[in-house]
């Protein structure tokens, strides 16, 4: 999948709704960090967040839509990935059964998908075939619920799904309850179990989005969108539980412009934690305390462009790749190894509103 060791192939998931195709193949050069756009493939609206299953050699993408052949639901599409050029051909897709599909992931054997619907505020899993393409439904589970921001969070609004590395737990998100649902995936029957503790709970109006766990497996991170936090955790793997350590800020100190976090990531060397603030449109960039699981913020690295939804971090630890979805752009920076800080390096054009990039391992 990685083509070349001196170069990694990553996937662009985009809204389709100005001028983008699809979803965008491009290559990173590993030392020097400069890109190069490969193929797109289109047939998709909204494909907004894209995963690959462990072995790489499939891709399955959500169609962030609210209906779907005469239903109130969105889709999701599974595609074969080309060795060495990384091209994607299309297998089949399937709906999610709730609307607005924002988020997926594949479990640890690539036998199912999980799939997180925003609108529909639901989690739906989806067995995977031998040739990868996608199974109906086994199992569908709606989130009841709702917190106290009237206007965001008047029902359930599943935001992500997170797999821990046994393959035990899903950890779910969800921003309109305020709550951070889990669940044991049950890989026998295809069915999302609620865990023995189904849940933690958020400050009120925290709005939970995106969700990391550290390498060392005993602390995991929820960036809360509302809020414009992220909240620190002790992981219980063995439980999977989760024991709220510390809340800490995204934007600096008297900032009072309106803003809202994405999305975050940790550094493959486990000391620095990334996140997204969309309005005052930067990377806030934090140390990590190896023992503890705190916080400390290091820096706040404006991206260049509006609206950062997500970004990702090169598997080599060497560039983080910002999306600027209002601006069509996609900037690159070099990562400090000492202190995690940002250089801006260039930028990726002729990608229009991107939102979720897959890097190939």
């Amino acid at each position: 999948m990685t083509a070349m060791a001196q170069h990694t192939i990553f996937y662009v998931g985009t809204y389709t709704r100005t001028t983008s195709e699809g979803i965008y193949v491009s290559r990173m050069d590993n030392a020097a960090g400069a890109v190069e756009q490969l193929s797109v493939i289109g047939g998709i609206d909204n494909p907004s967040f894209v995963a690959l299953d462990p072995r790489g050699e499939r891709l399955y993408a959500v169609s962030e839509i609210d209906e779907f052949e005469g239903e109130a639901s969105g889709a999701v599409y599974a595609y074969a990935i080309s060795p060495g050029s990384g091209a994607l051909t299309f297998l089949n897709r399937q709906p999610t059964g709730g609307p607005g599909p924002c988020h997926l992931t594949v479990d640890a054997t690539g036998r199912y998908v999980v799939v997180a619907n925003y609108q529909g505020g639901s989690v739906c899993m989806l067995p995977v075939g031998p040739d990868g393409s996608l199974e109906p439904m086994s199992d569908f589970v709606q989130h009841e619920g709702s917190s106290v921001n009237e206007r965001r969070q008047d029902g359930p609004h599943a935001h992500s799904v997170n797999v821990d590395a046994n393959n035990r737990f899903l950890f779910a998100p969800d921003l309109g309850m305020d709550k951070v649902i889990v669940y044991r995936p049950d890989l026998a029957s295809g069915k999302l179990v609620p865990n023995d503790v189904p849940f933690v709970r958020a400050e009120p109006g925290a709005g939970p989005r995106h969700f990391a766990f550290h390498p060392s497996g005993g602390h995991a991170y929820v960036i809360n969108e509302l809020a414009s936090t992220i909240t620190a955790y002790r992981h219980d793997a063995g439980a999977g539980t989760l024991l709220e350590l510390r809340t800490v800020s995204t934007l600096p100190e008297g900032y009072s412009g309106r803003s809202f976090t994405a999305d975050l990531h940790i550094h493959p060397n486990g000391r620095f934690l990334y996140g997204s603030n969309r309005g005052h449109d930067s990377i806030a960039i934090f140390e990590i305390d190896g023992e503890l699981g705190a916080l400390t913020r290091v820096g706040i690295e404006p991206t260049h462009g509006v609206n950062p939804r997500n970004f990702a971090i090169s598997p080599n630890g060497k560039f983080l790749l910002a999306e600027n979805q209002d601006s069509d752009s996609i900037v690159t920076f070099q990562i400090d190894p000492a202190t995690g800080e940002l250089s801006p390096t260039g930028d990726i054009a002729n990608i229009p509103m991107p939102v979720c990039i897959a890097f190939a391992t």
